[in-house]
Parts: structure tokens; sequence; C-alpha cells
């Protein structure tokens, strides 16, 4: 095992030196699997996105025969900008037995320990595959596991069951919300600032529509039934991003904002949305379109994530429960790819090493006793499809 933790650490701190930021290219770290994968005899997929610089990697170790277990994590990270770090981000550091790195715990030290148990994978004599798949672009809406999840669908071997490897504290986790990321451009028109009446201006326009939003979440949790599964126990919105205008004495002639909705499971979120966009199109546009007939408010859904549904007599889950004797399980806010997998008949559940209370974070770590947990369960996991 103190092998394995090495090659972990060593396969950890390579990763991390790969800035994977969201929404840019990771070849150069898909690459840089392919070739550890190639120098164990072990052949990918890769499949991409529309611009071909961002890609996902499928390898499949054992018997090409049904019942095989995938693992997945995803290789992009969250920017650093802004963030105040002890040291660089993307160079490793081991303190006080944690290992600092952006992207350490979400989730390149579960990439790391997939990869460092390969020799012992290949060891096992397995009756059953180990499948290891890695995505593109989860945080900013989980773009890569859809293509991933295609490129499952057109192999021959049927997965019994899928493992995401998201920071659970390597507790098993069920059931998730799902997400919808929404950005809306409001276009106005601009006039000089003496006489702002004359003009329409997109950033009181969107200050209404954003009114509109947090009109919306307040009722959603003053009103919504609630369920107590997760925290918070209701469907919530957000706008976390908002930019316009040219000057301060030119009404705003653009303005744009990015926004989020993670509904509860029984919440029909395209009802909530439907809502939202009502308000802009019958009650805000016609306004607008007094001034000028130009004006024009569009909300594009940039990622639809599903939600991850607890299904208690998922293959999944009884999996977990027989390698870890755990009876429990916990549903979370936060999203993950894992919904895609379920969505194309895979039972999946989320079960992975480390805090996600660490994520995104400056400073953001995982603790070495965390990875030698998971690298433990991945032992499990290969003694279990050798039977």
């Amino acid at each position: 095992m103190q092998d394995t933790l090495a090659n972990t650490k060593a396969i950890l701190s390579q990763l991390i030196a790969f800035p994977t930021i969201s929404g840019e290219s990771n070849l150069d770290l898909i690459a840089a699997i392919l070739a550890y994968l190639e120098a164990h005899g072990i052949e990918a997929s890769v499949t991409y996105d529309e611009t071909g610089e961002r890609a996902n990697l499928y390898a499949t170790i054992g018997p090409e025969v049904d019942g095989g277990i995938v693992l997945n994590g995803h290789t992009d990270v969250v920017p650093t900008t802004g963030q105040i770090w002890s040291s660089d981000p993307f160079t490793m550091e081991e303190r006080d037995g944690k290992l600092f790195g952006r992207g350490a715990v979400d989730m390149k030290g579960f990439i790391a320990c997939m990869l460092a148990m390969v020799p012992e994978f290949q060891r096992a004599e397995l009756k059953r595959p180990i499948h290891l798949s890695v995505c593109f672009d989860e945080e900013i809406g989980g773009f890569g596991a859809p293509v991933l999840a295609r490129d499952i669908e057109s192999k021959p071997m049927r997965p019994a069951a899928a493992i995401v490897g998201e920071p659970t504290l390597m507790r098993l986790v069920t059931g998730h919300k799902a997400g919808f990321e929404l950005r809306t451009e409001i276009v106005g028109l601009e006039v000089h600032g003496s006489d702002p009446i004359k003009g329409v201006n997109a950033i009181d326009y969107a200050v209404r529509y954003i009114g509109k939003i947090h009109e919306v979440a307040r009722r959603l949790r003053e009103e919504e039934a609630q369920d107590d599964k997760f925290t918070p126990s209701f469907s919530t919105l957000n706008v976390g991003r908002i930019e316009g205008g040219a000057a301060r004495n030119i009404t705003a002639g653009f303005c744009s904002f990015d926004w989020e909705l993670r509904p509860i499971p029984a919440a029909d979120g395209y009802a909530i949305l439907d809502e939202i966009s009502r308000f802009g199109e019958e009650v805000l546009l016609p306004e607008m379109r007094e001034m000028t007939e130009n004006a024009e408010i569009r909300t594009i859904v940039e990622a639809d994530v599903p939600p991850l549904l607890a299904d208690e007599k998922s293959e999944a889950m009884h999996l977990i429960r027989a390698l870890t004797g755990s009876n429990t399980s916990e549903f979370v806010s936060f999203g993950t790819d894992a919904g895609h997998f379920q969505k194309i008949g895979i039972p999946t559940v989320v079960y992975g090493p480390g805090s996600i209370y660490q994520a995104h974070k400056p400073d953001e770590f995982i603790a070495v006793s965390e990875i030698e947990r998971c690298l433990a369960f991945l032992q499990n996991v290969a003694h279990h499809q050798s039977f």
C-alpha cells in the first residue's frame, strides 16, 4: 500500500501541474493519462467537444464483458483568480498530512487514486471489468459527461454500476438536486445620460428581472414543499455575475448576468424558469419596445444538469454497502456528473475522498488519510470484480 500511496502522490502532483481551468483545453492532461495507460498496455477511447480542445477519456481493464464498474472523475478545476494562496496553486505541496493544490480534492485526488491502482487492477485477474473515465467541464455545467455517456452507450459492454468520485469524505451519496446554468442578455438603447428617459437602460431592466428572480426565490423558500433530505431543503436561485454599460454618463445599451436554479427533485424546474421568462417577455419587454423596437431580452440555458435520483435497490448502492459495510446514505445540494450516467440506465452513486468544503477555496487540499481510505476502497473494488 505504501508504494501505491507514493505513486498516487506522484500522479496527483503531475495532474495538479496542468492548469485545466473549466472552459480551457485539457488536452495536455489527457495526453499524460493516455501515455500512463499505454505504458501499462491499456488502450483508451477519447471523445471531444465541438472545438476539439477539450476531451473525455474512457479505458477498460479486464475482460470485455458486461457487469463492469465505471470509476469517474472530472479534469477541470475552478479558477484561482483573486484568491490568495500560501503556495503556487499549480504546484502540489505536502504539509501536515495534507496535499495542497488547485484540484487536489475536486477532483484530481480521486483520478490520481484510480490511476495509481492500475497495476493492482491488472494483477487482480478480474472476472468483470473496471472502467476508468474522466470528463471535461463539469464545473461549468457538466458538458463532458453527456458526450462520455454516449461513448459508453456505443460500447458492447454494459456496466453494472458507476461511481463518481466527488469529495464526500468517503460517505455514500445517492441523490442530489438538478441544476440549470443560465445567462440572460438585455439589449436597450444608449443615449446621453443628461436625458436618460429618451433611452432604454439595460441595467435598469436587468435589476427588475433580477428582482423577479429574487421574488421567486423567496416564495420557494417560504412556500415550496420542503425536502428535508437536502440542505437547504427547497429549490434555490442565485445570480452570480453581472456586467453591462459603457460609462456613467450613457444609458446602458447592454447588460448580461449569469444565474442558476437548483430545484429539488419534486419541483418542476422548467415551470420555475418559465414564470421568470414570462415576466421578462410580458412585462418588461413591451415597456422597452415603446422606446425602441430593437430592445431584446434573451435567456440562454447554458447547461441543464440532471438530478441524481436515489434508488435503494440500485446495483451501485448495493456495491458500496457490500464493500464498506455502511447502511447509511446522504443527499447533497451540489451537482455532479452522476445524473448523466443514471440517465442512460447505469446505476450511479457519488463516493470519493476529501471534503467538498475544501473545494474551490484558496489553499485547497486533500488529506493524505482520505487518499489512503480511497485506495483501500479501490482495492476492495478490485477484489469484488475478481469473483
